[in-house]
């Protein structure tokens, strides 16, 4: 009966395990990481939005981090036609954009309304139809600041002509494209507003819980692995189950 701990390591086995053990530790805290890191969106989004709504012309100069999901009031007109239309945008498993209106502030200046989705022929062959609103309007929304720039594969240029395709919203090309001073974020509105449209706005697509159980789930991938590799590599078995060592002497 084998009476003591014995390895017998195979190179392959080995050489697999070293590599994707690391991995798979590696990922989970990765995950942990984005839980911690959704923690904080979380906790800064609801912040903002415990805010009372400020007139978006009195925000003009303030930064980014001021700025995000801060709730704002608008006051003045769309302007008839000018319509932004951000492609590749899915609700609900269907092919859409979202439809990002200039807006003209009583104020003095412009702002980009993002007005919700719409949907679009997945073929890209016709443009989906806006409707207009006509005459001054009073909105509420939240300002949005995009975590990052944008990924494009090739630098896009704006059309001349309305409506505007855009596969990412690049406010500094667009302010371009103006006749105006464009605030420097766009705004989605609130559902119910005028000229809302299909507004269903995703703060986070995955909660920190959701982050943690992925690492779990890692962490779990990474202790099986280690288990496996331990017993196929010694004699750890076959001590727990008391049986005799393989070629050990038999009376």
């Amino acid at each position: 009966m084998a009476t003591r701990l014995e390895f017998d390591f195979e190179w392959r086995i080995t050489l697999f395990t070293l590599v994707l053990l690391p991995l798979l530790i590696s990922l989970g805290f990765w995950q942990l990481q984005r839980a911690d890191e959704k923690a904080l969106l979380a906790s800064g989004f609801a912040r903002q939005q415990a805010l009372p709504p400020a007139p978006l012309a009195q925000l003009w100069g303030e930064d980014a981090a001021a700025l995000a999901y801060r709730p704002v009031v608008l006051e003045g007109q769309y302007l008839p036609g000018q319509h932004f239309l951000l492609d590749n945008r899915m609700l609900q498993g269907r092919f859409g954009n979202e439809v990002l209106t200039v807006f003209e502030l009583a104020s003095g200046g412009l702002a980009l309304v993002n007005r919700g989705w719409v949907p679009a022929d997945a073929s890209r062959r016709e443009l989906p139809r806006v409707a207009d609103i006509q005459g001054p309007v009073r909105l509420t929304g939240h300002v949005y600041v995009a975590p990052g720039a944008p990924y494009l594969l090739a630098d896009e240029a704006i059309a001349e002509s309305w409506p505007r395709r855009l596969q990412a919203v690049e406010m500094d090309k667009i302010a371009d494209s103006l006749a105006g001073r464009l605030f420097p974020y766009p705004v989605r509105i609130d559902g119910g507003q005028t000229g809302a449209l299909a507004v269903d706005w995703v703060f986070i697509n995955a909660s920190p819980a959701k982050h943690r159980g992925y690492a779990v789930q890692w962490f779990a991938m990474a202790a099986v692995l280690a288990l496996i590799y331990l017993l196929r590599s010694s004699n750890l078995w076959q001590l727990i189950r008391g049986a005799p060592a393989e070629g050990a002497d038999k009376e």
